[in-house]
């Protein structure tokens, strides 16, 4: 049985703080630590000619909104902010109030990575963990919380909001049928439905699924739709469909109150315009999740590797002999030790064949 890896490098919400991702030759930090695409910064290069309305009233917010309609196939609202934890906190702080309960995977990262955001911006709301093998939440655990928690006992917390994070944080995804099992039941209990997507694009080629399979059809009420893992320099976009349309002014309200409306938004929207065009988006998810395979392939040919986590995405969680481990580490191969022990190795657009080349080479020893 392979051992826990022992690794000076330690998980962090800030991937860079303390390590230069560049002095490594393998660079499987985070796929946060990746350059953005060159079509996203020209785009933002040719938005920057001249003037445009401020806050989101400029063409390009207004033309994503009409293509992210197009592409989720009905009528939405979005609100684009430039980091992952601001969507999340502000999409659910208009879900749950700041009397009531969100129901999350205990892995989730409101609840691990985002150092309270989710219960600052609801003023109080409680995030109530659930557990279920590979980041995935139990159905059954979730119909126990539902029986648990009520929504009319005056002493108990009820829960309103259900967060699933797609792709998830073990790196796996959920199909539009197990994302039926956890939405369907919790609205029948009358909970909202978050969407965290920091990975979705990576989640969706993963299982060749339409975006409206992935969203709304699947019960989601508010997507955070993320870019910046993906090729993007810093773009989000939080998407309300159905009636959490009706919500689009509170929303709005939060996002300026807490400081994340960007007076200059079209340089947002152009980053996301720019990755939608001709599938590129897609296409990059692919490459990542591409090489995140070849990954689990190289490690698992080498002996000294066991998977810790299907690998659905452009995440890799592998338990490594310690001696495998400290081999990738001396030859520059950049990863992070897990708190259950694995190794997470993350893929990115731009993984080279270089990189997967070298990778190969330090496991041949």
């Amino acid at each position: 049985m392979p051992c826990p890896p022992v690794s000076p490098i330690q998980h962090s919400a800030i991937d860079d703080r303390d390590q230069v991702p560049n002095v490594f030759a393998m660079k499987f930090l985070s796929d946060t630590t990746s350059p953005a695409h060159p079509d996203v910064l020209a785009a933002l290069a040719k938005a920057n000619e001249g003037y445009a309305p401020s806050y989101g009233n400029d063409p390009l917010t207004a033309e994503l909104r009409e293509r992210l309609a197009a592409l989720f196939g009905c009528e939405l609202d979005i609100v684009l902010t430039t980091s992952g934890t601001a969507s999340n906190a502000l999409a659910l702080s208009v879900l749950c109030p700041s009397h009531a309960v969100i129901l999350c995977h205990d892995e989730a990262h409101i609840h691990r990575d985002e150092r309270g955001a989710p219960e600052f911006f609801t003023g109080g709301g409680k995030l109530l963990p659930l557990k279920g093998d590979h980041a995935k939440i139990d159905p059954a655990l979730l119909a126990a919380a539902l029986a648990e928690w009520p929504q009319d006992f005056v002493h108990t917390t009820p829960p309103r909001a259900l967060s699933i994070s797609n792709l998830n944080e073990s790196g796996c995804a959920y199909s539009p049928r197990e994302l039926m099992e956890l939405t369907a039941p919790a609205k029948a209990k009358g909970l909202s439905v978050h969407l965290d997507g920091a990975r979705f694009a990576n989640a969706l080629v993963s299982l060749g699924c339409s975006p409206a399979d992935m969203s709304w059809k699947a019960g989601g009420d508010i997507l955070c739709f993320g870019a910046t893992k993906n090729a993007a320099l810093g773009a989000e976009a939080i998407i309300l469909f159905g009636e959490t349309r009706d919500r689009l002014g509170e929303l709005q309200a939060r996002q300026k109150r807490s400081g994340h409306m960007g007076p200059k938004a079209r340089f947002i929207a152009a980053q996301m315009c720019a990755w939608l065009d001709n599938d590129l988006w897609l296409d990059l998810a692919r490459k990542a999740n591409s090489a995140a395979r070849e990954i689990e392939r190289l490690l698992m040919r080498s002996g000294g590797a066991e998977m810790a986590h299907p690998v659905d995405g452009n995440e890799v969680f592998a338990r490594l002999d310690p001696v495998l481990a400290d081999q990738l580490q001396k030859a520059g191969a950049g990863f992070y030790a897990w708190p259950d022990g694995s190794a997470r190795f993350v893929a990115s657009w731009c993984t080279s064949a270089e990189e997967l080349a070298a990778f190969e080479a330090a496991i041949n020893g």
